[in-house]
């Protein structure tokens, strides 16, 4: 947007991602003076009446939801024309790129992260709203391990209407769950079978299905059995492994019913007595019944004496008619070649509504992007380093897209602003030519904030304020604020607290940054008139007793009358600086003076 300030309060400084709907910007809340993200619609999506009422549900699904794992809302608004959401901003890497950088994770840091995922989920779905994406790229890891889900822009609350196409597939492939690739609805269920592909991830450091094009994998999902975890990292007990052969079950009834089902079996997979646990097999999913023939489903006839008696299931009865039946006349012989004719047009109905089922999803598929034609397979370019220019350049050379309008923008350690840091898919992997590769962009080098708590805050403003030629590129566009609040334990002017850029948080230097320190109030005092006439060695320690710095002036008396000179009382309080009575605050560079012969 053209202006840094939204609705008059809130401070864009700088972009900080990028999605299929909108992008997102790091802000401060001038009124509540901390950080937030900003979700702003796109502008060609402003007029599209489902983009803007998918950007509400999103907004309403998470406002609606309280917990400390899933990304708070603050406030929704429209300004100039822009549909925005106003959210909690949390620094962090999303769980892919964690994954992608560390591999596999420890057993007990996936199952801590699992716990907080399901927990966050289990609160969705108490509120009716089925999350329908939960996947590593919609998952944020602070740096201290806690995690918190966001983007609920496909989520389903009950009751709500479909904002999706007819036959249109949504959610991550790799993530999805067997029966929403049939094209049947989203439900609790499919949910947990995303969370159990989920840790499967963290556990093995790569999804169960891999394949040339989307439409395999949805194959996959829905025929293929997981690979087993444990051979490809022998570490996970049988407990945790138990827990990913429920979840991920092809048959949605022998999954976990809930997610505190599922959550219960974490909190304890770890604890010694559960570690070898049997392997759970579960049964083979029942297969589809195909509709039963005519003469199977409904009572046949029986011909007896040129009469009909109806089958009425009572076995006496069917055993009567059956012994009395005798040897029928020509005019009724013809029944069966009737019966046989009426089969076989069952069969054929039978087979059109398949051949139309078959269509259904094929069109279905094709109408979702996930079936396409089989085209010549290429390998992902190397394009890391490269400007987005370059980049597009590669790719075109080699019959590839690279996805512009999906660029995620993340601050690095040591790569400048504008390279690509990032590639989905990664480079070397097989695709189709005609492919969109999307990649994430450096959005310039990060520094970490120091840590100012227990230094004195007049030091600390002559730090920012002036830097040394060390520190000037780190400190120019810090914006410093303060506060004070009075505390039984620290010194006065002793900085307490430091927020919105808290020690050791990677910023960006490059852009105007607020930080906000909280320091041991000052005491303030009335200075005593009686100081007046005190010995200046007794008036200074009475102030300073009061919590204030004091000086003494030795007034020079060598120009004054020697009438004067004689009536003079030596190492006697005569004024002070600021003036007796007066109110004082003692801060750290100011002091009172006071004035004897």
């Amino acid at each position: 947007m053209s202006n840094n300030m939204i609705a008059n309060r809130y401070e864009v400084f700088q972009h900080i991602g990028q999605g299929g709907m909108a992008d997102v910007f790091l802000a401060v809340d001038t009124i509540l003076n901390r950080h937030v993200a900003i979700k702003i619609l796109r502008s060609e999506l402003c007029t599209d009446a489902v983009s803007v009422l998918r950007f509400e549900r999103e907004a309403q699904a998470a406002t609606a939801l309280s917990h400390p794992n899933i990304v708070e809302i603050y406030d929704v608004g429209e300004y100039k024309g822009h549909h925005y959401i106003v959210m909690e901003y949390v620094p962090g890497k999303t769980l892919k790129q964690v994954i992608r950088d560390r591999g596999a994770l420890l057993k007990e840091e996936a199952v801590d992260i699992a716990k907080q995922l399901v927990s966050a989920t289990a609160e969705a779905h108490r509120r009716g709203i089925i999350h329908r994406d939960i996947k590593p790229q919609n998952v944020i890891v602070k740096s201290d391990g806690s995690i918190k889900i966001l983007d609920f822009g496909i989520a389903l609350a009950k009751g709500s209407m479909q904002l999706t196409q007819a036959n249109n597939v949504m959610g991550s492939v790799h993530y999805l769950a067997p029966e929403l690739a049939r094209g049947e609805p989203a439900t609790v269920q499919s949910d947990i079978y995303a969370l159990g592909i989920v840790l499967y991830e963290m556990l093995t450091g790569d999804v169960p299905f891999n394949a040339e094009n989307a439409v395999q994998v949805a194959l996959m999902q829905m025929r293929n059995e997981l690979p087993d975890c444990q051979k490809i990292n022998p570490t996970i007990p049988m407990s945790v492994a138990n827990i990913i052969t429920k979840a991920t079950s092809k048959d949605r009834g022998q999954r976990y019913q809930s997610c505190q089902e599922m959550l219960n079996d974490l909190r304890v997979c770890l604890l010694p007595e559960n570690l070898n646990q049997e392997k759970l097999v579960l049964k083979p999913a029942p297969k589809e019944r195909r509709p039963a023939a005519p003469e199977q489903t409904h009572a046949m006839p029986v011909v007896n004496d040129n009469r009909i008696i109806a089958n009425t299931g009572r076995q006496k009865k069917q055993h009567e008619a059956t012994t009395q039946q005798k040897v029928v006349r020509p005019a009724v012989q013809k029944k069966p070649k009737k019966r046989l004719l009426n089969r076989i047009a069952l069969g054929v109905l039978i087979l059109l509504l398949s051949l139309l089922a078959v269509s259904g999803i094929y069109f279905a598929l094709s109408l979702s992007g996930i079936l396409s034609p089989r085209v010549e397979a290429i390998m992902v370019p190397d394009i890391i380093g490269m400007t987005l220019t370059e980049a597009k350049e590669v790719c075109t050379e080699n019959n590839l897209v690279l996805d512009t309008s999906n660029v995620t923008y993340t601050l690095t350690e040591s790569t400048e602003k504008g390279h690509i840091i990032a590639v989905d898919p990664e480079i070397g992997t097989e695709i189709e030519t005609g492919s969109r590769i999307t990649v994430t962009v450096s959005s310039g080098v990060y520094a970490l904030a120091d840590n100012f708590v227990g230094m004195n805050i007049g030091t600390v403003r002559e730090m920012i304020s002036n830097p040394s030629a060390e520190n000037r590129d780190k400190y120019r566009n810090i914006v410093l604020t303060v506060a004070e609040q009075d505390s039984d334990t620290a010194q006065p002017g002793e900085i307490i607290a430091q927020e919105l850029l808290e020690p050791n948080m990677p910023y960006n230097p490059e852009t105007k940054t607020e930080m906000r320190l909280v320091y041991a109030s000052y005491p303030t005092i009335v200075i005593p008139g009686n100081i007046e006439g005190m010995a200046v060695d007794e008036a200074s320690a009475l102030l300073e007793g009061m919590g204030v710095r004091v000086l003494t002036s030795n007034l020079d008396y060598s120009s004054l009358p020697q009438e004067q000179i004689d009536n003079l009382q030596f190492g006697i309080v005569i004024k002070s600086d600021p003036e007796m009575g007066s109110e004082y605050t003692q801060r750290e560079d100011n002091y009172i003076t006071l004035f004897f012969y």
